[in-house]
């Protein structure tokens, strides 16, 4: 589990089909073999440290329905530790679990901040809410504005210039995870449903 506060962003040095070699510093701290961290919002266990960096196993289905696949030996990515007992939660409960990829349609500037708008698919977007939070590249936002295929973000330079979303330009892809209380929701309100159904042919 996660909070969406991307703790620094890393570089990859080195990439097979399936692993990744990613460069940190903060990320290794009190990390060890095994643990958990999230690479641009995906949920991915180390297999290895050596040297200031660390190696992870990633699946072709992960590849495949993430931005992970796309990357290259020095791109920068989005890291943050699991959360541990007692540490606060700056952001929102986020499982590194990704829901779909969207992608960048439009960056507008509107004061000292940047309105970025996805769109997304529809799996993603029926739990969109305008003021709900969403994880984007592993980052916790607040969707200012939705319609039916997209939605906007904006982003102060604080999260423009610590996570990779500040260098996100229209077409690039991201990863995208909905806040896991809207899926409990709809499941609770489904099976209420269900339940007034088969009273009602009673």
């Amino acid at each position: 589990m996660f909070s969406g506060i991307v703790e620094e962003m890393g570089r990859v040095t080195g990439k097979e089909s399936s692993s990744l070699i990613i460069e940190a510093q903060k990320s290794l701290e009190g990390t060890g073999v095994g643990d958990s961290v999230a690479v641009n919002g995906v949920c991915l266990t180390v297999t290895s440290i050596k040297g200031g960096a660390f190696s992870v196993d990633i699946t072709p289905e992960t590849m495949k329905r993430t931005n992970l696949g796309s990357l290259k030996e020095r791109d920068k990515v989005n890291l943050e530790r699991s959360l541990t007992m007692g540490k606060v939660i700056g952001g929102h409960l986020v499982q590194g679990h990704i829901g779909g990829t969207g992608t960048v349609i439009a960056v507008t500037p509107e004061g000292n901040s940047l309105i970025v708008r996805f769109q997304a698919p529809e799996q993603v977007m029926r739990y969109v809410v305008e003021k709900g939070f969403i994880a984007v590249d592993g980052a916790s936002l607040t969707i200012v504005s939705c319609d039916s295929s997209s939605f906007a973000v904006s982003l102060i330079p604080f999260t423009r210039d610590r996570t990779v979303l500040g260098s996100r330009k229209p077409g690039d892809l991201v990863n995208l995870e909905v806040d896991i209380i809207a899926k409990y929701v709809e499941r609770l309100v489904v099976a209420q449903r269900t339940s007034v159904e088969v009273i009602d042919e009673m």
